[in-house]
């Protein structure tokens, strides 16, 4: 045999290349684990913000309609002479007024049209940042995978500049998984 020298660096070497390409399938595993669980956040978000908007549009819809019933009674009441039958269309006209007030604004509840707008601005919010950490996780989780490829050839091929390629992608990939997690919106990627 040719030297111990030359089979020791070959199979120490491999060794290396093993472990990188455990911690680079260990990096892969949390940046898809990662990914699912902003994909699903995207998703929820977006149904909860569309909910709210549907809400919204109920009460601007309810609104309208009092507020036009309101108007209408108000214009008929003129034309009314008993005092007594006046007085209750007038107090109806104020029920149907501060039902109208209250779908507007409801704070108690955080369900008038000026809260539920909120909410739903803040769903997607919520839903735009998941988005966002998403496509970082996508693109960590990618980089990952090749660096595994070059990696895995490298130990066939015995090319050292595969490793190298391999290990350059795998710290690109831990820093996308990073910006998804800590900063998301920090870097615009679509």
């Amino acid at each position: 045999m040719s030297g111990g020298h030359g089979g020791s660096d070959g199979h120490g070497g491999n060794r290396k290349v093993a472990l990188l390409i455990s911690v680079l399938a260990l990096l892969l595993a949390i940046s898809e684990t990662l990914g699912k669980a902003a994909q699903t956040t995207t998703i929820a978000q977006n149904i909860e913000a569309a909910n709210y908007w549907s809400f919204f549009q109920a009460k601007t819809i309810r609104m309208t309609v009092l507020r036009t019933a309101a108007e209408d009674m108000e214009t008929a009441v003129a034309a009314v002479a008993d005092p007594g039958q006046r007085g209750r269309l007038e107090a109806r006209i104020d029920r149907w007024r501060k039902t109208a007030e209250r779908y507007d604004s409801e704070p108690e509840t955080q369900e008038g049209r000026r809260e539920l707008a909120e909410r739903a601005k803040a769903a997607q919010a919520r839903r735009d940042r998941a988005e966002a950490a998403y496509h970082h996780f996508e693109l960590g989780s990618a980089a990952f995978q090749i660096a595994i490829v070059l990696a895995s050839a490298a130990i066939v091929t015995g090319a050292s500049l595969l490793i190298g390629i391999g290990g350059l992608l795998g710290v690109a990939g831990a820093v996308m998984t990073a910006i998804g997690v800590f900063a998301p919106e920090a870097v615009h990627l679509f």
